[in-house]
């Protein structure tokens, strides 16, 4: 119950941002999350072994292949991707290294989007403890971007989530990669993709929060 009252809440905070915003609300929000790529780290065949007459036959017909991943940290907006950032299994993202990612992300809006940050910078990210860490949150007030809330396990409240995502895993489903390779691979899909893709993900997100509230908080399709 208090689950489905926090995204109430949030989403509820959210319609009010898209109601009463800026009428270029949409161009000033920054948005970002976490997922997994897999990649192969060793494809074989089917082992084969040399045997003499006297060798006893093994019982080990197949070889399952040995599978790695890389945590893809994707900042984005209504123009397309801004930060890619990449962790190996095994590393995890704390706010220290968060904030560092923060950093970068101001010094491409600079660059790229300098009327993003004259305007100003609504920025949605996940719930993760390192998003939500004190010391998170210190380095966006200084960075001078405004945090919109999103609700704990709502990822269909997540523009990455219920958007970006799934093209992509789609895109990658059934191939073999390297740890090089399947990296290469979502760059080159998420460059291709046109701007309108970028903003269609965002423009969804406000009919989601309005189904979400009439929906007392359950999750949305």
């Amino acid at each position: 119950m208090d689950q489905k009252r926090q995204r109430c809440q949030s989403s509820e905070q959210l319609l009010e941002f898209f109601r009463h915003g800026p009428n270029d609300s949409l161009s000033q929000l920054v948005t970002m999350d976490e997922t997994w790529l897999h990649y192969d780290l060793e494809t074989k065949q089917q082992s084969k072994e040399w045997q003499h007459s006297g060798s006893p036959h093994s019982n080990k017909f197949r070889v399952q292949k040995s599978t790695g991943k890389v945590l893809a940290s994707i900042f984005w907006d209504q123009d397309g991707i801004l930060l890619i950032d990449y962790l190996p299994k095994g590393h995890t993202i704390n706010a220290e290294y968060y904030s560092s990612l923060l950093v970068q992300l101001k010094d491409i809006l600079k660059e790229k989007r300098r009327g993003k940050v004259t305007k100003g910078v609504l920025f949605l990210d996940g719930n993760v403890p390192a998003h939500r860490a004190l010391a998170t949150q210190k380095k966006l007030s200084y960075l001078g971007f405004q945090c919109l809330n999103h609700p704990p396990y709502s990822p269909d409240l997540a523009p990455s989530d219920y958007h970006l995502f799934p093209g992509l895993k789609k895109q990658l489903k059934g191939r073999h990669f390297s740890s090089d390779m399947v990296i290469a691979a979502s760059e080159t899909w998420l460059d291709v993709q046109p701007s309108e893709f970028f903003l269609s993900g965002l423009q969804k997100l406000e009919q989601r929060v309005k189904k979400c509230i009439e929906l007392r908080g359950e999750y949305v399709e």
